[in-house]
């Protein structure tokens, strides 16, 4: 059974998170982390401990430009092995905790038609969550941040667009509440229900091959599908991406260690980066 955090516990800690990844000072002490959070430091050490899975300091050190580098070189392992395992492979991805719903031709085209999808807001350790889910699973997720919820939710249902919406506040609190949830990973997989062109699919299912913690090249996913000129389409393939954190595209950055762009925020971005890095390390 997963325990439930209040909304205001999920809050305070996406906004340590934030703090931690946009500080000034390179190492913030626990203090000031608390303070932003608006919690004392012992409680905020628990609470961050729990949502995100380490401490804050173990989230802070493993945001360096050379732990970048050093998840590349793991990156480029796995993506070698999954190279030559074919990314068609039926072998279980690295990642168990994600499968994919096979979703036909036929299906692509009649996006969403006579399919009623279930949406809503959530919290979480990374902030408002925006979650879709469709009888197959999730169908969209992302973190509106500056966008609006409004406007990430029309450009996340597109390829559903002639589905039926329908807001169902509690079926999202609880699907957030064990996507979330520390641990969880080891729990039955998470279906997800996105519909792509085929090569998009193709770049997401190599994606959700990468482990927690390891981090890969725009030219390292090129290579892993076969098509190694294609680094510019992968690319466009990332950032095509519906369903965020589930499918990893956090996990593509700069061949020199930079993190580099990410459609919900670069903060969003190190802070998955830094949670998965922490807990693989």
């Amino acid at each position: 059974m997963t325990h439930l955090i209040s909304p205001t516990g999920h809050q305070a800690i996406a906004r340590a998170i934030r703090h931690i990844a946009t500080a000034e000072d390179e190492r913030p002490d626990l203090a000031a982390v608390a303070e932003a959070a608006g919690l004392s430091p012992f409680y905020c050490q628990r609470l961050f401990t729990r949502l995100a899975g380490i401490s804050p300091t173990g989230f802070l050190r493993s945001l360096s430009v050379e732990r970048a580098k050093a998840a590349l070189q793991d990156g480029a392992t796995v993506l070698d092995a999954a190279l030559e395992a074919g990314v068609s492979s039926p072998s279980r991805l690295h990642d168990a905790f994600v499968r994919f719903a096979a979703v036909t031709p036929g299906e692509y085209r009649a996006r969403g038609a006579g399919l009623t999808l279930q949406w809503g807001l959530a919290d979480s350790p990374y902030g408002p969550c925006l979650l879709v889910v469709s009888p197959r699973g999730i169908a969209a997720l992302g973190f509106p941040g500056e966008e609006g919820v409004e406007a990430a939710l029309a450009s996340l249902t597109r390829p559903f667009a002639a589905a039926q919406l329908v807001e169902d506040g509690a079926v999202i609190a609880a699907t957030a509440a064990r996507l979330f949830a520390p641990g969880t990973r080891d729990a039955e997989p998470v279906a997800v229900h996105a519909l792509g062109s085929p090569f998009q699919v193709q770049v997401w299912q190599a994606l959700v091959r990468i482990p927690p913690g390891a981090l890969v090249s725009y030219d390292m996913v090129a290579r892993a599908i076969g098509q190694p000129g294609a680094a510019r389409a992968v690319g466009n393939a990332v950032g095509a991406n519906p369903i965020a954190y589930l499918i990893p595209c956090h996990r593509v950055i700069r061949r020199t260690g930079a993190f580099g762009g990410y459609r919900w925020g670069g903060e969003v971005k190190t802070a998955l980066i830094g949670v998965e890095g922490a807990v693989a390390a």
